[in-house]
């Protein structure tokens, strides 16, 4: 998340994809390692991956800080040759400028031109109108602050991408658990970057099983949650 303003800065992490600054909450949005690696290791290795294993017809993905637009691009990337018709719903609370958004490398890392022209769709779609990235792949922009929504129980996956609980304490505390595990179909996964015990026993009170999982560089553990 970000609050759009221009003195958020681009930067380059360790593996040559870019990140920002985030001047409002004074963090990143991604790992210094690597904001590719990050999101590739936390939201689409541990959580798309496993639900992949039995083949769905479909999927629906919320994704609590849509930020710089890497997970969903990451998303798309991995989905958009497979049989699978995805709904992907995203918060944000703080948009990126669109300055800031035009100049990000994710595409031509991750692939090139054709994700170019995906990524810049994404960024000028409407907020929360519908935006077909493809036939079967819809992404809905959801612009808002997370206390004040509420979400039918239809998401199979859950990433959960708001800033640290240094920066946005507020996010991560029982009444947005709750929400989160009211918004998965059972069975559903919530996967994000933050291991603090505070946040797993958090997890663990509102009905989720957790699991510790190994994080990406830079971190020791990342979380896994059940319902």
């Amino acid at each position: 998340m970000s609050d759009g303003a221009d003195e958020n800065e681009i930067f380059v992490t360790q593996d040559g994809s870019h990140s920002i600054t985030a001047a409002k909450f004074g963090v990143s949005y991604h790992s210094r390692y690597g904001a590719i690696t990050e999101s590739r290791h936390v939201f689409i290795e541990a959580g798309l991956y496993p639900l992949l294993v039995n083949t769905p017809a479909e999927l629906s993905i919320l994704e609590i800080g849509l930020g710089t637009g890497l997970n969903v691009l990451l998303t798309y990337h991995e989905l958009d040759k497979r049989p699978i018709t995805v709904y992907y719903e995203a918060l944000e609370g703080f948009p990126i400028s669109p300055a800031i958004a035009q100049n990000l490398n994710y595409p031509s890392l991750i692939e090139g031109p054709r994700l170019q022209a995906v990524f810049q769709q994404l960024h000028e779609g409407e907020w929360n109108k519908p935006i077909a990235l493809s036939p079967h792949f819809q992404v809905l922009k959801r612009l808002g602050q997370l206390e004040e929504q509420s979400f039918s129980p239809v998401f199979d996956l859950i990433y959960f991408d708001a800033f640290a609980p240094s920066a946005q304490p507020e996010l991560w505390g029982e009444e947005i658990m709750q929400k989160m595990y009211a918004a998965l179909k059972p069975g559903g996964v919530l996967v994000t970057y933050c291991a603090k015990g505070e946040f797993k026993r958090t997890l663990k009170k509102v009905g989720f099983t957790v699991e510790r999982l190994p994080g990406p560089p830079g971190k020791r553990e990342m979380t896994k949650a059940v319902k």
